[in-house]
C-alpha cells in the first residue's frame, strides 16, 4: 500500500474552530521564502522539513499553534554560529501581531498598520487609553501623526525584545487581545509626553522628534512610562525614596506611603537611620524600643502584600548607617541561617558608609556603634546630618570623634574589619547589602544648599536631597479629622536611557546633525514633561518632584558598543573611551537642560546650587573653553532639572532595544535563559566573527578591577550614581573582595549594587586567581 497516498491533508483551524481550510504547503513555503530572503545566509531546508512534517502528521491544527511552532522552532536554532535565527523568529512573531491587530481592528493585514485615530477611539471606548490624546489633539493632528509611523522599524527588534514588548507593554483589551502595535506604542508615548507643549504649531515637530528617537531604538523610556503612557492610571516614574522619621506616626505613615508607591509599580528606597536602636528609651523609659528590625519586617510584609496589581511583588530597599547600633542584626536580615523570626527575605539591604569607616577598616581599627536617638538627646544633633567636605577631613569625622569622646553616650565597640566581614558574607550568600558611600555622595551633590542625601533607591542610582515628612497636628473639625503635615523631600526620579549600541555609532541623518546631540535634546524634554504629567500616589512626592524637577538620563549597551568598536573590556582604552563618551553625554544633557530653562524657567531652588555658583564645573575639572562657556550660560539661565544623569540597571528595556544591559558586561556570549516552562536561547547583540572576541569573556571572567576603574571615570560625569554590579566567583578570597570594595571607594564610586556570585572554578578567574 502507498502510505503517502492514504495521508489526508491536515485542516488549519481558525477563529476558535469556526473556520477550517486545507493546509496549503506551497503557500507556507512562499511565506517562509519571503522571510528567508532577508537572511540568505541561513539554511532553512531542515527547518522547513521539520515544520512541514509537524503539520502534516496532524489531522488538524489551530492556525495559532502552527505559527507558534514555527516561531519556537526558529528561535531554538539561535546559536553562536547562526544568531540570525532570532531575527527570523522575530519576523514570524511580527506577522502574527499584524494579523491579530488587523482582525481585531477590521483592516487588511497587508497594510500592517491600520488607522491610528481609530485605535485611539477604540481603546478609549474600552477604557484602556486615558482619552488625553484624543482630548488634546485634533483629528487632523492625529491623522498627521499616524502618517509618521514607519512599519519597517519593526524589523529592528530581536525576537526576545519584541516578545517582551508585546506581552508586557503593548496596549491590549481586557482579554489580552492584540490592538496596539510596536510603532503605535512609540507614537502614543510621544504624543502623550508632548501633549502640553506650547506653541501648538511646534508641538507636532516635537512629537515627531520623540517618535524618531523611540522608533529607531536610540533610546528607551522607563518601564512605567513604557507601560502606562497614554493609558488609564498612567503613573510614569520608576524610583522613589522615603526618609523614615523616628516616631510611631512617622514609621506607620512611611509604611503607608511605601505601600501606595508600590501599588502603582514604583521601586522604593527607605532610609531608617533616624529610627532608634533596640533597647533605646521611649518617652524616657529605658530598654523599650525593639529597634530597626521589627520595622524592616513590617516593610517586608508590605513588599509581599502590595503586589503591584498581581504582576510582581513590591520592591523595597532599606538603608542603615554603619555606625547604627542595630547594624549587625540588620546585616543578618537576609541570611538563610539563624533565627528566622529576625529575617526579612523580601527586602533588599543597603549600608551607608562614611570615609572614616573605610579608613578604619584599612588600619584594622575599632569602630563605634551608637543609638541615633541617644546622640540627638545628648548632643542636640544627629550624626547623619553631617558629611566630610573633603577626603580625609570634614564635619562628619569631627562629629563622630566628638560622640566617641562623650562618655555620656553609650556605645558598642567592634572591629571595623569584623563589620566588613559580615557585609561580605551576606553579599556572597544573598547579593546584599548594597553599598552607599555617603561622603562622596554629599560632596558631589549639586544641591547641598538645600539639604542632604542619606541613602539611595532600590537600584542605587538615584541620589537626591531627602528629609522626613512629619505630622504637625491632627484636629477634629465637625465630623472630619484634619491632619496637617510638613512635607519632606520624598524623592522621585524619572528615568530614560540612551542605547549606546545604536545611537553612538549611528551616522548623521538627513539634517546632518549629530545623532547624540539631537537625541539628548529631545530626551531631556521628554523626561521633564513626565514631571508635569505624572499622577503620583504620594502628595509629598509631587511637591518634591516639582521643587527639583529631577530626571535620570542613563545609558545601556556599553558592552555592545565596546564590541562594535573593537575595544576589549579589560583594555585601558575602554577606560579612556568611557571617560570621553560620558563627558560628552553630560555636556549635552546640561546644555539641553539649560536650553529648556531658557525656554520654561529653571527649577525652583536653582539659586545657590553648585550649578548656579559654578562649583559643579570646578569640582569635576571642566575647564575647557567649551565647558566654561556652558557654565556661564548655566549661571545666567539656570538648568531646568536639579539632577540630570543616573545609570539604572534597565535590563528589560535593553532587551527590548536588542542591546546589553546598563554598563554591565554580558553574562555570556551565548546561554539559555530558563523560564518556567521552556528554555530561551540568548545570544550577544550584533554577534559576528568581528565582535565575538570582545564578547568571549562574560561577566564572571572580565577583570572586575577594570570594571571599577571604568566606573570611576564614568562617575565623574554622572551627578547621581550608577547601578554597578560586581561579578565574582562564590569561592573568591575575602581579601580580593575587600580589595574590590576598597578600590571602588578610592576610585570615587558613590554606590555599588549587587555582588553577584557564581560557582565558576576559581582557576577560571584570571583577574582574581593571581
Amino acid at each position: 500500500m502507498d502510505i503517502e497516498n492514504t495521508m489526508t491533508t491536515p485542516l488549519i483551524v481558525k477563529d476558535a474552530g469556526k473556520r477550517q481550510m486545507p493546509f496549503d504547503l506551497e503557500r507556507l513555503e512562499r511565506y517562509l521564502g519571503r522571510i528567508h530572503a532577508e537572511f540568505p545566509n541561513l539554511d532553512i531546508s531542515e527547518y522547513k522539513q521539520k515544520a512541514f512534517g509537524f503539520i502534516e502528521r496532524r489531522e488538524s491544527i489551530a492556525a495559532d499553534d502552527m505559527v507558534d511552532y514555527l516561531i519556537r522552532e526558529a528561535e531554538s536554532r539561535t546559536d553562536v554560529a547562526t544568531p540570525e535565527w532570532e531575527l527570523f523568529a522575530a519576523r514570524l512573531y511580527l506577522n502574527k501581531l499584524y494579523k491579530k491587530a488587523s482582525k481585531n481592528r477590521f483592516y487588511n493585514d497587508d497594510d500592517k498598520y491600520g488607522s491610528y485615530v481609530g485605535l485611539q477611539e477604540s481603546l478609549g471606548e474600552r477604557g484602556i487609553y486615558s482619552g488625553d490624546i484624543l482630548k488634546n489633539y485634533s483629528k487632523d493632528e492625529l491623522i498627521e501623526a499616524g502618517k509618521v509611523i514607519e512599519p519597517e522599524r519593526d524589523k529592528l527588534f530581536t525576537y526576545n525584545g519584541l516578545y517582551l514588548l508585546a506581552t508586557r507593554y503593548l496596549a491590549t483589551d481586557h482579554t489580552r487581545n492584540v490592538y496596539e502595535l510596536p510603532q503605535e506604542r512609540w507614537l502614543t508615548i510621544a504624543l502623550y509626553l508632548m501633549q502640553d507643549e506650547k506653541p501648538r504649531e511646534r508641538r507636532m515637530t516635537l512629537v515627531k522628534e520623540a517618535y524618531w528617537a523611540l522608533s529607531n531604538l536610540y533610546m528607551t523610556v522607563a518601564t512605567p512610562t513604557l507601560a502606562n503612557a497614554g493609558k488609564i492610571g498612567g503613573q510614569l516614574s520608576s524610583c522613589f525614596i522615603d526618609t523614615v522619621d523616628d516616631s510611631l506616626q512617622g514609621i506607620y505613615d512611611s509604611n503607608t506611603d511605601v505601600a501606595r508607591v508600590s501599588k502603582h509599580g514604583g521601586g522604593v528606597g527607605a532610609y531608617l537611620g533616624y529610627v532608634r536602636c533596640s533597647g533605646s528609651a521611649i518617652r524616657g523609659v529605658p530598654n523599650s524600643s525593639g529597634g530597626v528590625v521589627p520595622w524592616v519586617k513590617q516593610l517586608n510584609n508590605t513588599a509581599v502584600s502590595v503586589d503591584q496589581l498581581g504582576q510582581r511583588k513590591g520592591a523595597i530597599a532599606v538603608y542603615l548607617d554603619v555606625w547604627h547600633k542595630d547594624i549587625e542584626s540588620f546585616l543578618d536580615l537576609r541570611l538563610n541561617n539563624g533565627d528566622q523570626r529576625l529575617r526579612a527575605h523580601d527586602v533588599f539591604t543597603s549600608v551607608c558608609i562614611p570615609d572614616v569607616f573605610m579608613e578604619t577598616v584599612e588600619r584594622r581599627g575599632d569602630w563605634y556603634l551608637f543609638d541615633p536617638h541617644e546622640v540627638k538627646a545628648i548632643k542636640g544633633w544627629y550624626l547623619q546630618d553631617f558629611f566630610d567636605e573633603k577626603r580625609g577631613s570634614g564635619s562628619f569625622r569631627e562629629k563622630y570623634e566628638e560622640v566617641v569622646a562623650d562618655e555620656r553616650i553609650s556605645r558598642k565597640i567592634v572591629k571595623a574589619i569584623d563589620i566588613f566581614k559580615r557585609i561580605m558574607v551576606s553579599q556572597l550568600e544573598t547579593g546584599n547589602p548594597f553599598m552607599f558611600y555617603r561622603d562622596e555622595v554629599n560632596r558631589m551633590n549639586p544641591n547641598k544648599h538645600q539639604g542632604m542625601v542619606y541613602s539611595s533607591n532600590l537600584c542605587t542610582e538615584i541620589l537626591q536631597n531627602m528629609s522626613p515628612t512629619r505630622m504637625i497636628q491632627e484636629v477634629i473639625s465637625g465630623d472630619q479629622i484634619v491632619t496637617t503635615k510638613q512635607a519632606g523631600d520624598f524623592v522621585v526620579c524619572n528615568l530614560s536611557s540612551i542605547n549606546l549600541g545604536r545611537a553612538v555609532l549611528a551616522e548623521p541623518d538627513l539634517v546632518d546633525e549629530d545623532i547624540l546631540e539631537r537625541l539628548i535634546r529631545i530626551e531631556v524634554r521628554m523626561l521633564d514633561n513626565v514631571i508635569d504629567l505624572n499622577e503620583l500616589p504620594v502628595p509629598q512626592a509631587t511637591i518634591t518632584n516639582r521643587k527639583y524637577r529631577a530626571i535620570g538620563l542613563g545609558t545601556f549597551g556599553w558592552h555592545h558598543l565596546l564590541a562594535q568598536k573593537g575595544i576589549d573590556w579589560n583594555d585601558p582604552q575602554a577606560e579612556s573611551y568611557c571617560d570621553k563618551l560620558y563627558e560628552r553625554i553630560n555636556y549635552l544633557a546640561i546644555k539641553a537642560s539649560m536650553e529648556l530653562a531658557k525656554e520654561k524657567g529653571a527649577y525652583k531652588v536653582f539659586k545657590g546650587s553648585d550649578w548656579h555658583t559654578g562649583e559643579y564645573f570646578e569640582r569635576r575639572g571642566y575647564d575647557s573653553d567649551e565647558w566654561q562657556t556652558l557654565a556661564a550660560y548655566v549661571a545666567e539661565f539656570g538648568v531646568r532639572n536639579a539632577y540630570l544623569l543616573a545609570v539604572a540597571p534597565n535590563m528589560s528595556t535593553a532587551q527590548i532595544a536588542g542591546s546589553t544591559a546598563s554598563i554591565d558586561p554580558i553574562y555570556s556570549v551565548f546561554y539559555y535563559e530558563e523560564k518556567k516552562d521552556y528554555r530561551r536561547p540568548v545570544v550577544a547583540p550584533g554577534l559576528s566573527l568581528e565582535t565575538y572576541p570582545f564578547y568571549e569573556k562574560g561577566a564572571y571572567k572580565v577583570d572586575q578591577f577594570a570594571s571599577v576603574r571604568q566606573n570611576g571615570r564614568r562617575q565623574r560625569h554622572v551627578d547621581q550614581s550608577i547601578s554597578f554590579n560586581f561579578y565574582v566567583p562564590s569561592g573568591i578570597r575575602a581579601s580580593t573582595l575587600l580589595d574590590l570594595h576598597m578600590t571602588a571607594w578610592k576610585e570615587g564610586l558613590k554606590t555599588t549594587y549587587y555582588v553577584r556570585s557564581n560557582d565558576i572554578d576559581i582557576s577560571e578567574c584570571e583577574w582574581c586567581s593571581s
